[in-house]
């Protein structure tokens, strides 16, 4: 038998603000990785880690102004998706949805 839960969440604005800052930041970052990663195909380039991609779009990338707000955010949102992985974790979804209806 398989269970089914619903949950729904209400962000105060403070937390509303931190959830948009981090998913922001995520997308920032996964969109970087997914860009580094088609641009290195295109080029004939060999495959880019994770550990190689993390550096540049989050190490490297904190150090340049266009992208100096990723230190203002907490490491678990750039870290996950540092990897620039086509995936959710079941968690987020139901986050993102929330913060979206406030």
């Amino acid at each position: 038998m398989q269970l089914r839960y619903n949950y729904r969440v209400y962000p105060t604005p403070g937390q509303q603000e931190a959830l948009a800052r981090a998913f922001g930041c995520a997308r920032v970052v996964f969109n970087d990785g997914l860009r580094a990663r088609q641009k290195a195909r295109e080029q004939g380039l060999p495959y880019v880690s994770d550990g190689e991609l993390s550096k540049r779009v989050i190490t490297r990338a904190k150090t340049t102004p266009e992208r100096a707000w990723l230190s203002e955010v907490s490491a678990g949102p750039r870290q996950s998706r540092g990897g620039a992985r086509l995936e959710w974790t079941g968690v987020e979804a139901p986050l993102l949805m929330a913060a979206r209806r406030a």
